[in-house]
């Protein structure tokens, strides 16, 4: 589970995160929507421990991730929107050297099969990583996380970039994922994507979530209309 209480983070005078609450529960994808600078990369790095905290909490499977840091990352996989992979090395030695990073083994066997369940090309497997288009490395990057047996799941911006073949196959690997229970908190600027992939939906501006509903509960054509809406806000009305 993800989680937090009254998240704030502040640099000097500019408040780039304001009194965050949310959860994401296992089973659940939370798309959290908003243009550069509204919050978004600061909360995965907050979760991340990259950052700490001006006020208030962050939580993984209940651990205080500033007071547990090590110990949640234990639980946690992260990708970025652009996953720093060994371009010298195959998809299946990457895989294996990010495994061992967590002081798991895995052998070449298990490790292509891991592979071959994100429906990464059979060719590719032994290819070079410098090779691979960012879908192909953003498969391998699902395929260290389900390695990892991580029950949370960080994304920013996970399919910018892909073309829609590419950001289908992201997709239908997220719902594999969410449906072993997984917990995934995805910062995105895909509103089509976040509707038809998230259980949840965060609309942030200015470091403040003004919305969160379930997906199932409003329309593609209504969500673009709420989100060009909330965009409109002024900042200062936020602060009243």
């Amino acid at each position: 589970m993800l989680k937090t209480k009254d998240l704030t983070k502040k640099y000097g005078t500019h408040t780039a995160l304001d009194q965050l609450n949310l959860t994401v529960n296992p089973g659940e994808i939370f798309c959290l929507l908003g243009a550069n600078g509204a919050g978004k990369t600061t909360t995965i790095n907050l979760f991340m421990d990259f950052i700490q905290p001006t006020a208030g909490k962050v939580f993984i499977n209940d651990l205080d991730v500033s007071e547990h840091g090590n110990a949640t990352k234990k639980h946690l996989a992260y990708i970025p929107e652009n996953l720093n992979l060994y371009g010298n090395l195959t998809g299946l030695e990457n895989l294996q050297f990010f495994v061992g990073l967590s002081q798991r083994k895995l052998d070449a066997t298990a490790a292509t099969q891991l592979l071959q369940s994100v429906d990464l090309q059979p060719e590719a497997i032994n290819k070079r990583v410098v090779q691979y288009s960012k879908g192909m490395r953003q498969k391998v990057g699902i395929a260290i996380a389900k390695a990892k047996q991580a029950g949370n799941l960080l994304l920013d911006e996970p399919t910018s970039g892909l073309d829609p073949e590419a950001s289908n196959d992201f997709a239908r690997l997220l719902q594999n994922m969410r449906e072993n229970n997984v917990a995934i908190l995805m910062a995105t600027h895909d509103l089509f994507r976040a509707k038809e992939t998230g259980t949840h939906i965060g609309i942030m501006k200015s470091g403040v979530l003004i919305h969160s509903l379930r997906s199932d509960e409003i329309k593609l054509t209504e969500l673009e209309k709420l989100y060009l809406e909330t965009m409109k806000i002024d900042k200062n009305t936020l602060l009243e």
